[in-house]
């Protein structure tokens, strides 16, 4: 009982950097096809930082929250996995369609690596700050956690994108980078690639985040590296 309170208020504490994470990464999406000619989500009022606009209430809710407390319950590290509304857009209103599509989908990552960065230089802010101004121990507390959430986040969510499978950003980009005949045939994977991550997820053992944490661990430890106060998330976290 205590370890599921443990990660009720945990899951808590990283509502908020999980939902600024998706946000902007949407966000971001939206803006860049419009920069390059497709204004759809623009029109859709889809380029907004307000996050009721991107939250699929099972993948960005539901099915979030569940794994997140099966794999703390279970295995004692939380794990997230879940997905946001898709941002439309029409690659045939984009200026260069093949390299506007790589364009778009890098644009989320690379807000996510930019925000990690970010909750990391607010650690070191809020340093500088109690050196004058005192601050409750107990705000600090919540304070540092929640920024330390926001690092690894943020870094999760841009190594989970980055996967090159579509339909997630690394597998347009992929798809972008392909040559056309090979590009056409990686496309027909696309309905089944939220099923293979679910596999990859769950397998070998049925326990999150099974394969797919093993993949994307380093690509998380080696971007933290480069992140101000990382020894602060791999205290919290073991990566």
């Amino acid at each position: 009982m205590n370890d599921v309170l443990q990660a009720l208020l945990l899951l808590a504490l990283i509502a908020p950097p999980v939902l600024l994470a998706i946000t902007v990464h949407e966000a971001a999406h939206g803006w860049v096809a419009h920069r390059r000619g497709d204004p759809t989500a623009y029109l859709m009022g889809r380029v907004t930082f307000n996050p009721l606009k991107h939250i699929d209430p099972v993948g960005t809710v539901l099915v979030p929250a569940g794994i997140f407390l099966l794999s703390k319950t279970l295995v004692g590290v939380p794990f997230l996995f879940g997905w946001a509304k898709p941002v439309p857009v029409d690659w045939r209103r984009l200026r260069d369609p093949r390299w506007d599509m790589a364009r778009v989908a890098v644009a989320g990552p690379l807000v996510n690596l930019l925000m990690a960065f970010a909750w990391g230089l607010a650690i070191k802010l809020m340093a500088l700050i109690v050196i004058v101004v005192p601050v409750p121990t107990v705000l600090l507390q919540l304070y540092v956690e929640m920024c330390v959430v926001g690092i690894l986040i943020n870094l999760v969510l841009m190594a989970l994108n980055l996967f090159p499978l579509l339909p997630l950003d690394g597998g347009r980009i992929l798809h972008a980078l392909l040559p056309p005949p090979l590009a056409w045939r990686y496309a027909r994977m696309e309905p089944y690639g939220i099923l293979i991550l679910l596999v990859l997820l769950f397998a070998p053992n049925g326990q999150p985040p099974g394969l797919l944490g093993t993949v994307l661990r380093p690509v998380v430890s080696g971007a933290l590296t480069a992140m101000p106060a990382s020894a602060l998330v791999r205290d919290r976290f073991p990566i």
